[in-house]
């Protein structure tokens, strides 16, 4: 038995491909992004800050903490808000979306400043929770060709990952598979894994665990943004598009003669 895969339309309603399968209006939309956004960054800041307090002296442990705190956040945040607004969360997938066609100009653009706007909030609110300033700069510099890299290989297999389960009949997985790679990738890249450029910039508003210095933040976005680019290339390769279903195949002719002795008529 064979699946059923989604045609290229029918990604535009999908998880992390899409604007949602409620059909909302865009003002709902942005909303589920500013809001999802933010509470990812809380649970990314947070958790960090969470950690360095609880585990003091143990790096590794700390950023367990950090990771296992992420992927749960994620998980939910994804179930959460999917169907409303796709659940995107990230410039780079609304951007690849945009680039596969399956998101307009307009909602893409207003998607990133919501996702850019509610990860600040995000920061902000976290550092509150700790009884932080509101505001502090990160003096974490992550600046190195190593942590670069990192950041293309993270992002491009973030948004592989998306668009493979997508693309494969497999949407309802996405929100555990995301959540199951990041908090993975937290460990096997150097950079642990930001691969989002709204999350890299709300994170140099907190100088905590989780933070990146303001001087190092532009390169990761600007490679997570070239990695759009890779990823479309990649998926349009492994996962080629599907105006719509397949017409069946014309039944065979019968070569057997009829019952008077004649041949059956042809085509």
């Amino acid at each position: 038995m064979t699946t059923e895969l989604p045609t290229d339309a029918a990604l535009a309603e999908e998880v992390e491909t899409g604007t949602g399968g409620l059909r909302l209006d865009l003002t709902r939309r942005l909303a589920a992004e500013a809001l999802g956004t933010g509470l990812l960054v809380m649970a990314v800041v947070g958790s960090g800050i969470a950690a360095s307090r609880r585990s003091r002296g143990d790096v590794g442990l700390q950023l367990l903490e950090n990771a296992a705190a992420t992927t749960g956040a994620l998980i939910g945040l994804i179930l959460m808000f999917g169907a409303v607004s796709g659940a995107h969360f990230n410039p780079a997938v609304t951007l690849l979306d945009r680039a596969l066609g399956t998101t307009s100009t307009r909602d893409t653009g207003l998607y990133v400043v919501a996702q850019v706007a509610g990860g600040c909030l995000g920061a902000v609110v976290a550092n509150l929770m700790f009884e932080l300033p509101a505001v502090e700069l990160s003096t974490h510099d992550r600046s190195s060709a190593a942590l670069w890299l990192s950041e293309l290989v993270a992002t491009v297999t973030l948004l592989l990952l998306i668009q493979g389960c997508v693309r494969t009949g497999r949407a309802a997985v996405v929100p555990f598979a995301v959540g199951a790679w990041i908090g993975g990738a937290y460990f096997f890249t150097s950079s642990t894994s930001f691969a989002n450029p709204a999350v890299t910039v709300a994170r140099t508003l907190s100088d905590t665990f989780a933070g990146i210095a303001p001087a190092s933040a532009p390169a990761f976005v600007l490679v997570q943004l070239a990695a759009v680019g890779v990823a479309f290339a990649l998926v349009r390769l492994l996962y080629p598009e599907r105006a719509g279903p397949a017409a069946p195949p014309a039944p065979a002719a019968d070569p057997r003669p009829t019952t008077d002795g004649t041949e059956p008529p042809r085509g």
